[in-house]
Order: C-alpha cells, then sequence, then structure tokens
C-alpha cells in the first residue's frame, strides 16, 4: 500500500508530518493484514515499513510545479522496478525519482517522465 501523508491520516488518523509519524501510521495499517506500506512524503523520500524493516528512502529536491501526477508516477515506476527484480529500496528510489521528475512539469501525462529520463536523472 502506498499512501501519501495525507492518505495516511485519513487511512489511519495519525497526522503524518516526520518518520516518527509515518511509521506509526504505516503500523497501524500493517495492524490491519496489510504487508508492505510504503508512505510517500514529497521531497522527504518514502517511509517503507515491512515486516523486517523500517526505512526513509530518501526523495529528491526539485522546483515543483505540479504534483498532480506524482502518486501515480510514483506506484506505476514502482511496479516496473519490482516486477523487473529491483530490490523493494532501489524500486523505491526509482519512483522517487520519476515522481520528483513528474511534479517539475504541467498536467497529468505530459508530465510522466521516460526510463531514459529517470535513469539520467539519477546519475547526475
Amino acid at each position: 500500500m502506498t499512501p501519501n501523508e495525507s492518505e495516511a491520516e485519513l487511512l489511519t488518523g495519525i497526522k503524518v508530518e516526520s518518520e516518527k509519524e509515518a511509521a506509526a501510521a504505516a503500523d497501524a495499517l500493517m495492524a490491519k493484514g496489510i504487508e508492505t506500506v510504503i508512505v510517500t512524503m514529497g521531497a522527504k523520500g518514502a517511509f517503507v515499513v515491512t515486516a523486517d524493516s523500517r526505512e526513509l528512502v530518501g526523495g529528491f529536491s526539485v522546483k515543483a510545479v505540479d504534483a498532480t501526477a506524482a502518486g501515480d508516477v510514483f506506484n506505476g515506476t514502482l511496479a516496473v522496478a519490482m516486477a523487473e527484480g529491483k530490490a523493494l529500496k532501489e524500486a523505491v528510489k526509482f519512483a522517487n525519482a520519476a515522481a520528483a521528475l513528474s511534479v517539475t512539469k504541467l498536467g497529468a501525462q505530459p508530465s510522466a517522465p521516460t526510463r531514459k529520463e529517470i535513469e539520467k536523472f539519477l546519475s547526475s
């Protein structure tokens, strides 16, 4: 499950503004049977909680213009990375980069970066 801060609060009643609060919200969701919770936190990154680990996978600071599709881009690229066999932390980093790039452009579809753009961003 990949709620953003606001969604995590709506689902759990826990206001999410810090890693500690993201962990608490993730724990509440896991108590309902969800095995992996990734709370997306914008430029801060994504707080990843599984039965075996909990860590913030750092985000990227960019000049944000429009966050319309950031969550969709994050989830799509996370799914691609996982399907390609990337480890969870690596997949989340890839998705964080894609979401960061997406907020630098206006609109939904036009803001989705290509793989080449994501890889270039990650290597810079």
